[in-house]
């Protein structure tokens, strides 16, 4: 009897990563929310894909299904996978379908059971598998080496939009006992960098999509803080930090960019009107991904990436941390940050012990890298998977106690 193809769903805090195993193409990015925007156009609701329709993202209200990276409310969930599996998205029949999806490290029980029962008595799949992203991160190519076989010790760092978790795994398992959780991602650092905006420049407490494109394009890791922080005191004019952000005008269909300054984007020539709103980025620009190695600059107790790394590793066997220093992989948005990576390192290389090497991975592409590591996975490793799997039979059956003992 043949297998039935493989959904795979990367259920992310900020998007969905979705594509079948039996298609080799880049997965359809889909936002995992339910939006609205502000004034006259506020009766319509764009869901999910349906955001790549709008026209205007000033003032728009997100309706998300993870609160701090827990999944709790289902209704904007299932809104947003109706749409995603309709005609109008991917056209895909779940009943005929298997489904592999992700979840944050140590779900809840309850979310996990609802689930099971969104997954098997809403959508009817034939069988389903759920893990964590880094889980599946060894089986794709992040530690690709040529003629050498995956790492069997590895840590996975994945920064996303809720979480940095710091995940170990040793022969193809979680070491859940060295599990560490930074309460910060690319959510908190957007919203830190509104209110630092908000506060000295523009009131941009209300526009998240723009404030976010201003981050990505705009924001960078520091190796030199300190000496990065005193060049900004300098004036303007010759300030090398400082970059003039043109707002967008999505009235004329021109998007955001940076006029002046480093990484400035070269424009046609064309008189200056008064009325473009220019945001100036200074020192933001690094104090805000800063918060990833110094939580306690917002007042978060808790140690900063390269030091819950080091925690993380020398909780294990100390026979083998040299391996795990050896294999660090880096997966989830904020490892777009340029500069990230360096600083990383070298911060790493000064908590490790001397006799070990410090090896870094980081994925081509890290907001899709586990999605392309479960593609892998679930088109190569059909055995692997239908064995781990718990088919609609065996829910009906036993239940969620069924995906209990499976996944575990």
């Amino acid at each position: 009897m043949p297998t039935a193809p493989v959904l795979i769903l990367d259920n992310g805090g900020s998007s969905i990563k979705a594509g079948l195993s039996t298609e080799d193409v880049a997965p359809r990015i889909i936002s995992n929310s339910v939006v609205k925007p502000k004034g006259a156009a506020g009766s319509k609701l764009y869901i999910g894909h349906e955001i790549e329709l709008c026209k205007d993202f000033f003032g728009l209200y997100y309706r998300r299904p993870f609160e701090k990276g827990i999944l709790t409310d289902w209704d904007v969930e299932k809104a947003v996978w109706d749409k995603t599996f309709s005609s109008d998205c991917l056209n895909l029949t779940p009943r005929s379908l298997s489904l592999l999806v992700t979840e944050p490290p140590f779900n809840l029980p309850v979310v996990q059971e609802t689930y099971d029962q969104l997954v098997f008595e809403e959508y009817q799949f034939k069988s389903y598998f759920r893990c964590p992203p880094a889980a599946l991160a060894p089986y794709g190519d992040l530690f690709k080496e040529p003629n050498q076989p995956a790492p069997e010790c590895c840590v996975i760092v994945d920064s996303g939009f809720s979480f940095t978790h710091v995940i170990p795994i040793m022969s193809g398992s979680i070491v859940w006992s060295s599990v560490r959780r930074i309460d910060i991602g690319g959510k908190l650092l957007t919203n830190h960098l509104k209110e630092i905006v908000s506060f000295r420049h523009w009131d941009m407490m209300e526009h998240t999509y723009v404030m976010n494109e201003v981050k990505e394009k705009c924001c960078y890791v520091s190796n030199t803080f300190t000496q990065d922080l005193e060049a900004t005191q300098v004036n303007s004019r010759k300030n090398p930090i400082v970059q003039e952000y043109v707002l967008p005008d999505f009235s004329a269909n021109r998007a955001g960019y940076i006029r002046k300054g480093p990484n400035a984007t070269p424009r046609e020539p064309s008189p200056a009107t008064i009325d473009d709103a220019v945001l100036y980025m200074s020192n933001e620009r690094f104090t805000v991904p800063e918060v990833l190695f110094h939580p306690s600059d917002i007042g978060l107790d808790q140690a900063g990436l390269p030091r819950t790394i080091a925690a993380s590793i020398t909780s294990l066997p100390e026979d083998l941390q040299g391996l795990f220093w050896a294999n660090i992989g880096l997966i989830g948005g904020n490892f777009n940050i340029p500069g990230i990576e360096t600083r990383l390192e070298m911060e790493l290389r000064a908590l490790a012990p001397p006799e070990h090497k410090v090896g870094l991975y980081k994925a081509s592409d890290p907001i899709t890298a586990a999605y392309h590591a479960a593609h892998k996975f679930a088109s190569t490793q059909k055995a692997q998977f239908a064995s781990l799997s718990v088919t609609k039979a065996e829910y009906e059956e036993g239940g969620s106690n069924a995906c209990l003992k499976k996944f575990k």
